[in-house]
């Protein structure tokens, strides 16, 4: 991978603020939010290089299945069922033995 630029971008205070929260809202940084909104602009306005790379993945990797462990069969829970029920087993409530 090339390593990319770096820049010094003066904004006014507002506009960071903003731009910011809007990050946080999408879950990416300043910076990538920033660079998203960038590309954005360059493919609306039809002058992104056909040759960009993608944005980077960042964060942690997905976790990967084991392989020797088959995936999680098990039938889901029936969402309205008690769930002592669901196992056979008898509610300990006091509350719901005779008067």
């Amino acid at each position: 991978m090339t390593e990319r630029k770096k820049i010094l971008l003066r904004l006014d205070p507002a506009v960071h603020d903003a731009l910011a929260r809007w990050a946080g809202d999408e879950l990416r940084s300043t910076t990538a939010q920033i660079e998203f909104l960038l590309r954005q602009a360059l493919l609306h306005g039809g002058r992104l290089p056909g040759d960009v790379g993608g944005m980077p993945r960042r964060g942690r990797p997905p976790k990967a299945e084991p392989a020797d462990r088959p995936p999680d069969q098990s039938p889901e829970p029936d969402p309205g069922q008690d769930p002592d029920q669901e196992s056979g087993q008898e509610s300990e409530d006091p509350q719901d033995g005779p008067p």
